[in-house]
């Protein structure tokens, strides 16, 4: 933890310098100074202010993302800890690495929080009859699924209130619908939900995947209907049950206060983050991984080596990328013969990639060890998604690992991710823009991609590691524990972030 506070305060006085070499300088080298990095500093400066203002700050109303915030763990962990009993509904748990995002999200959370002391109760669905525990304070509460593989909710919601007959819980918390609450009666206000996607999301989603689709495939077309919309009324009826809202991304977050007409106090901005310990920078893993790729360092050194992930399907964009490669491919040999793909998963879209020739290469799923190495093999990360709902963590496993990300212009990536050219790029989900992006960092070689992926790494500290999100998670648990008025104004010092203190 020191070692990172030292870093940040290095690259702070550093973008220091640069902005007061930009005041008296002359106009090159104010052009120099924003050419490496200017505008992010500027934010950097901008931010430090704002949180070094020793105003103490109401959590409930703060408006930007808990990440950026520093939760001292001294300052909580004492003999007089409050540790929770708290309640957590998942779909589904993950089993080895076959999980989806909100799995994967679920599983670092509530391990992470269990190792801090707090008695966990997760009611979830798995194609095991039990999921063994080396934890004492975790408790699996395992329920068949219904048809369409979503939780049993008369079964769950049975089950919880048994467990909290024993011994009353101090917060509930859902990831999206794991607990759907539609009745004003069940109304509780020490719930907080989790939105890893939103219905007002999905029609982005659908009217990017009717622009791209083939005309000749009418069985793919996608409809707008009134059912959709439909669909985002009654999320906007029923989300008001849920006492607070958690909100992954920024978009989200304004969403749910505008359109969803959530009131401010009860939606709380807490990113996605990912396992530090497992993704970051290794130069050698990387060498390694493109060794046993059969690519030697005097390949990979004169090759700009572009990463995919996940699930290779439609709707992921991988047709999109496809078509650009295929493209590229053809009109550009040189650019055919200096650019190696590498493809981690599996799907539908596999085997038409590796028709794009030998520097096409698909490795189908790895571990998320293997992934750590496969990022550090990369110099940029591409992400196509034609999907605009939550926040993907691939790309947050990427920027932690010291790479650029190249991703679809959505807004929650350059909401939240992406929030500015030096730390990778975003396009508008056509071939034409595609192609035109993937010949923009072709160009601007390995020494550009390398400064980039500086920058993201830098914020992926700051935003995307999951002891942010932890830290985050278990601060607002502590804020809202208790189900009535009392016992909530007992938790008062939580709910207030103190400058002066968390820092130390």
């Amino acid at each position: 933890m020191a070692k990172h506070q030292t870093t940040s305060f290095n690259f702070r006085s550093s973008c220091s310098i640069l902005v007061f070499l930009s005041i008296f300088s002359s106009i090159p080298l104010l052009y120099w100074s924003y050419s490496i990095g200017y505008g992010y500093c500027h934010d950097q400066v901008e931010n430090n202010k704002e949180m070094l203002s020793m105003e103490p700050i109401k959590l409930l109303k703060f408006p930007k993302a808990w990440n950026q915030l520093v939760f001292s763990s001294k300052q909580r962990r004492t003999p007089q800890t409050k540790l929770l009993k708290i309640g957590l509904f998942v779909r589904k748990w993950p089993e080895k690495n076959q999980a989806g995002g909100m799995e994967r999200h679920a599983l670092t959370l509530y391990l992470a929080l269990a190792k801090r002391g707090h008695d966990l109760h997760i009611f979830t669905t798995s194609s095991s009859a039990s999921i063994p525990s080396t934890m004492s304070n975790l408790h699996f509460h395992i329920s068949r699924p219904i048809g369409s593989g979503y939780l049993n909710q008369v079964v769950a919601w049975k089950q919880f209130l048994e467990e909290n007959a024993t011994k009353a819980f101090d917060v509930i918390h859902s990831e999206s619908v794991g607990l759907r609450l539609t009745k004003s009666s069940t109304y509780l206000n020490n719930v907080a939900v989790s939105w890893h996607g939103i219905a007002y999301e999905t029609i982005h989603s659908d009217i990017i995947q009717e622009l791209v689709r083939n005309p000749l495939d009418s069985s793919s077309q996608q409809v707008i209907s009134d059912g959709k919309m439909m669909k985002v009324v009654e999320e906007v009826k029923f989300f008001q049950y849920y006492a607070h809202h958690v909100a992954t991304s920024d978009h989200v977050g304004d969403v749910l206060k505008r359109i969803y007409m959530i009131p401010e106090e009860r939606v709380h901005i807490i990113l996605n983050g990912v396992d530090e310990e497992i993704f970051k920078p290794d130069v050698s893993k990387g060498n390694d991984f493109l060794l046993k790729l059969g690519l030697n360092q005097d390949r990979s050194r004169s090759s700009i080596i572009l990463g995919l992930s996940g699930r290779l399907v439609k709707d992921k964009g991988h047709p999109l990328m496809f078509e650009a490669l295929q493209q590229l491919f053809l009109e550009n040999s040189t650019f055919k013969e200096t650019v190696i793909v590498l493809i981690a998963g599996n799907g539908p879209w596999g085997d038409r990639y590796k028709e794009l020739g030998p520097n096409v290469m698909v490795l189908g799923p790895l571990e998320r060890a293997q992934l750590a190495e496969f990022y550090n093999a990369i110099d940029i990360f591409v992400h196509p998604t034609l999907r605009a709902q939550g926040l993907d963590q691939v790309p947050l496993e990427a920027f932690l690992t010291g790479k650029p990300v190249m991703a679809t212009k959505l807004a929650s990536f350059t909401g939240s991710i992406i929030v500015n050219e030096d730390m990778g790029y975003t396009f508008s989900p056509t071939v034409s823009e595609l192609k035109r992006v993937l010949y923009e960092v072709w160009e601007g070689g390995k020494k550009n991609l390398e400064k980039k992926g500086g920058f993201a790494r830098e914020r992926g500290l700051k935003m995307f590691t999951a002891t942010k999100m932890v830290a985050a998670y278990e601060r607002l648990f502590l804020c809202i524990s208790g189900n009535n008025e009392e016992k909530q104004q007992k938790n008062e010092d939580y709910c207030v972030y103190q400058p002066h203190q968390e820092m130390d």
